[in-house]
């Protein structure tokens, strides 16, 4: 009787599809994270992610003042979908007035300059905001 169990537990190991070992090896096995492009996680037990070295992000993209001005400039990496991101980024964090005053920099580099050495509170406001937006533009955007 004892050598019918035996075989019959050896069977049903073996037809688990790798019975022991390959329970071993599943749980030996990292598991993966998958982030999602809302930010959210899901774990993948056991299972082999096989991924681009950088996945493509869908940048944001908008229309105004900003992106008119980004692609009637001179410089060599404007693009439509590089200007359409920083102004989406623009959207987000200047005001219109703001963005009416970044606008002026494209053709007047040094306006920027003397915005930036001003002594006046609205400048220096200003200043601060525009900083977090070329910030956040850049890390949005490249």
């Amino acid at each position: 009787m004892r050598p019918i169990v035996s075989l019959i537990l050896i069977l049903s190991l073996a037809g688990c599809a790798g019975g022991y070992h390959r329970a071993k090896r599943e749980m030996a096995a990292p598991t993966a994270r998958v982030v999602t492009p809302a930010g959210t996680t899901t774990a993948l037990a056991g299972a082999v992610v096989i991924a681009p070295a950088a996945a493509p992000v869908a940048k944001p993209f908008a229309t105004g003042p900003i992106q008119r001005a980004c692609l009637a400039s001179d410089r060599k990496a404007r693009s439509r979908e590089l200007c359409g991101c920083i102004q989406a980024v623009a959207d987000k964090t200047l005001s219109g007035s703001d963005q009416r005053l970044a606008v002026s920099f494209y053709s007047d580099p040094h306006r920027a300059q003397d915005i930036r050495q001003s002594d006046r509170d609205s400048h220096r406001r200003f200043w601060t905001t525009y900083r977090e937006y070329t910030d956040r533009a850049e890390r949005t955007c490249r």
